[in-house]
Parts: structure tokens; sequence; C-alpha cells
């Protein structure tokens, strides 16, 4: 002990600056690096670390086992599958153009708006929706079966050239040269036309011939999904030019021909169709046909449903005015269904009341999620703005969907708890230069505030102990005098801080 006194007594205040200066500084690197790690993974790096490495070697995944068969083992089961089916990615119905819209977009600013994940789920949509196991009877369809498993664009396109000359009237060829090779809309629609009229043919041919054999069957479900992709996008690039009143006609005799092919969500698209042409009576009737409880929900169902109540109300509405009087039965209504769907998504608000920006949407979508918010409004901004205080009674009312649902991840008010998986999934959809919205919102991990206030207080310490060395020496003797209660030597410490002159702490005389 008296070593340590002898010791600790002949250190000057110079060694104390340094020491809390190196302290401040690696804290603040630690501070920095959490804050990063946080805002792009979601978790604190060091309790992450924590949980995986340290947790095991004391024994914390023991006590966390729970036997097959137990309530416990159940919920958890019962909970992952909720999650499973909570998380699915879907194509997005809206999904542009690579070709003419994402490559565009590439060109002036220089950034890749699809991901890589991204465009390998569209390499599987499309491999099971161009290709079956009869395409070894035809060479052009083999050459496309691996072109649809290519990565690189130039060699799909090349691969796309190759099954022309094999055979011109190869559909799936001309879809993916109106894909990805076409640098407009129109240029895209004169390639989708030629492959109408070869898809149309094939089409025939397969319908005559299904009942030989089940591969048969499975050529006429691979032709016709070719068919239903061609006329969407046809309808898409109508819409895109200004015919809107075509692509709702080749919209409704879609849906009209192949009523099983409910999946692929094209009464989305001409929902956002009539609601460009303000044909809002025509809205609500698709609505009554496909917001049911027994179909699965989407953003663009739930805030269409809620547009078309807010547009009732929304001219006339004031806060001022309802805070007095009350709501009436319409306004309530309207609220209602706000709150039905920022419940549902919320992440939509925040795009169309343009408190984020928007970005170019993903090819896939997570309902719920971020991805499924910026898919939404960047098409149906525009008819949210075109109804006059619709995002008036938006911006007053939606934030009161929170209140309804204090613990969102354990328990909705009309739909199932907010998934937890969203996030993750929506990091791997959106770009990385997106900041992708998170809900409900997460509090800053402990280490975070851990390392902020050790790196405020040694940096405060560091900078007193350099501007009052004297007082600082008193402070750490009385300090060390608990630690060690015995006799300080006279000349010690106080010696020591005579030594340490203006000069040497880099401060002038003036």
């Amino acid at each position: 002990m008296k070593d340590l006194t002898v010791f600790l007594n002949s250190l000057t205040p110079k060694f104390y600056v340094a020491l809390t200066g190196t302290s401040s500084l690696i804290s603040g690197l630690i501070f920095i690096f959490e804050w990063w790690y946080f805002h792009k993974h979601g978790t604190s790096f060091i309790e992450q670390v924590s949980v995986s490495h340290l947790q095991p070697l004391m024994g914390g995944t023991e006590s966390s086992i729970s036997e097959p068969g137990s309530p416990s083992r159940n919920r958890e089961n019962e909970t992952s599958r909720q999650n499973l089916s909570e998380c699915k990615v879907w194509r997005n119905p809206l999904n542009l153009f690579r070709g003419a819209e994402y490559r565009r977009y590439t060109w002036v600013t220089g950034k890749e708006p699809l991901t890589y994940y991204d465009m390998n789920l569209s390499a599987q949509d499309h491999q099971t929706f161009f290709t079956c196991d009869t395409d070894f009877l035809r060479p052009s369809d083999t050459v496309m079966q691996k072109a649809w498993r290519e990565r690189n664009p130039p060699a799909r396109i090349k691969a796309a050239y190759q099954a022309l000359e094999l055979n011109n009237d190869c559909a799936t060829a001309y879809v993916l040269l109106a894909e990805e090779e076409a640098t407009t809309i129109v240029d895209a629609e004169r390639l989708f036309k030629q492959a109408l009229k070869a898809g149309e043919t094939i089409y025939r041919q397969s319908q005559q011939c299904q009942h030989q054999s089940p591969q048969h069957e499975a050529q006429l479900r691979r032709d016709t999904n070719v068919l239903v992709y061609i006329k969407r996008r046809l309808a898409m690039c109508a819409r895109k030019l200004g015919r809107i009143r075509e692509a709702v006609k080749i919209m409704r005799d879609l849906m009209k021909e192949f009523p099983p092919l409910t999946m692929l969500n094209i009464h989305e698209n001409l929902l956002e169709s009539l609601l460009e042409l303000q044909a809002y009576a025509d809205v609500q009737a698709v609505l009554a046909k496909y917001d049911d409880i027994s179909l699965p929900k989407s953003a663009a169902i739930c805030y269409t449903a809620a547009l078309l109540k807010t547009r009732t109300v929304s001219e006339k509405f004031s806060p001022e005015t309802a805070s007095r009087r009350g709501l009436s039965t319409a306004e309530i209504n309207a609220v209602e269904a706000i709150h039905r769907a920022v419940e549902f998504n919320p992440h939509v608000p925040k795009y169309l009341l343009e408190m984020k920006s928007l970005i170019l949407p993903p090819e896939h979508i997570l309902k719920r999620g971020d991805s499924e918010a910026i898919a939404y409004a960047f098409f149906h901004l525009q008819h949210w703005k075109r109804i006059e205080g619709a995002l008036n009674l938006l911006e007053c009312t939606w934030e009161g969907t929170f209140r309804m649902i204090p613990y969102p991840l354990e328990k909705g008010h009309l739909f199932y708890p907010y998934p937890s998986c969203t996030e993750t999934a929506d990091r791997e959809l959106l770009p990385t230069f997106h900041h992708v919205s998170v809900y409900p919102k997460k509090e800053l991990p402990l280490f975070i505030h851990f390392t902020a206030g050790f790196c405020s207080s040694t940096a405060m310490i560091a900078i007193l102990t350099h501007q009052f060395p004297e007082i600082m020496g008193i402070f750490a003797k009385a300090v060390l005098g608990l630690w060690c209660p015995q006799p300080w030597a006279s000349s010690g410490f106080e010696e020591n801080t005579q030594d340490l002159k203006s000069e040497d702490l880099g401060l002038s005389s003036g």
C-alpha cells in the first residue's frame, strides 16, 4: 500500500491530462462506431457480441431451452410461423421498367436503385413464370431458360437475340428486350406488342394440346403466365403514356379472362388507373370486391379506402372547428379509416406528407414494411394531393393510431401484431443510400448512452485538468486519499503541479 501511495503521489497533472484525454478519445471512437452500427443494422454491436458469444459461455442458453411440446415451445413455433407468413416478399404490382426507368435513373444519378437481393428475386420469378420442363423441345426456349439465369444484363440481352434468330416468334425474348434493352416506354411498348402477337399464337397452340400429357399442361400454364404478363405490361405502358382508359380496359379484360390469377394483384394496377381518371365510384366498386376480410390486405387497399372516406369531408375539415363541436359521423368514419390504414402500414404517412424523401420503388415489396410504403406513395401521392384537404386531415389524425396500439409488436387493434422482421427484409430490398424507416422506433441501446456519457465526462475532466491543474490536483489528492488513507508526502503532488507551466500546456501569457 505504501508503494502504491508513493507511486500515485509522484504522478503529475500531465499524466492525468493524457489519461483522461486518451480515455475520452477511445470512448468517443467506440461511441461513433456504435452509433453507425445501430443505424445500419438496428442493433448494438457490443450487445450483439455479448449475446452471441458471452451468453453461451455463461450458460445462458441452457436456461432458455424449453422442452418439446411445452407451452413456451408451442408459442415460439406459432410466433415463428406467423413471422414467416407476414414477412413474405411479394412482387411489386407497379414495378418499373429496368431499361426505360431504373437504368435511366442510374445514368442520371450514378446510383443503383435495385439491390442484388431484389434482382435475384426477380430472376427467380422469371424462371418460375417463363420456363417449364418442356423447354428442351424448342431450341429458342432452351436459350431463354439460360438467359433468365444470367446475372449480367448484356449477356441476357445477347441471349434474347440468339433466341430470336432460332425462332422469330419467341415471346419471352421480346419480353426480356422490352424490359431491359428498351430505353423509353414507347420502345418497350413496341416490343411488348411483338411479344403479344407471338404469345397469343403459342397460347392457342398450347390450348389445343393441353390434355395430351402433364407436360403439355405445364406448357399451357407457362404460356398463360407469359400472355398475362405481356398484357399487364402493355396496360402499364398505356397508363404511363397517358392512354388511361385503354389501360383500364386491358386490366378489366385480364381480370375477367384469368380470374384465378388474383395473386398477381392486377386490381392494384386498376385502382391506381381509376384514381387517375377520378372515377371514384369505380374505385369503390373494386374495393368492395377486394377489401374483404378473407383476402390479404395491402397498403393500396387500406389507404385507398381511407382516401375515399377522407374525400367526403376533407374539403371543409378544420381542426379548430372539430375541437369545438366534435367530429361528425362522416369525419369519424374517415379518421377510423386513416387509423386502420396507418395500423396496417405506419410508414406511408411520412412519405405522403413529404416528411421523408421518396426513391424509386423496388421490384419486390414487403407488406406492412417500408418498401411497400415507398411503392404506394410513389404512385399515389398525386392522388392524395388532388383531393383538397386530404393531406391536411391525414396530418392531423394519423399519429392518433399509436395511442390505440401502445405495444404494436405484441398486440394489434384491427390487424395482427406488427411483424418484427420488416426492418431486416427492407434493408435487403432497399438501396443503401436510403434511410430505412423503422417501426416501432427503437430506443438507443444502453451502450450508446454509456459511451456517450463516458466520453463527455472524461473529455470534461481532461479540459479541467488542462486549464486548472492546481485545483484538479487537490481534487485528485482528495479522491486518492479516500482510496489510500495514509499520510501524503508534503512535497509530492503540490510540487509537481508547480512544474506544469503555461508554456507546457500550450497557453500564451496573454
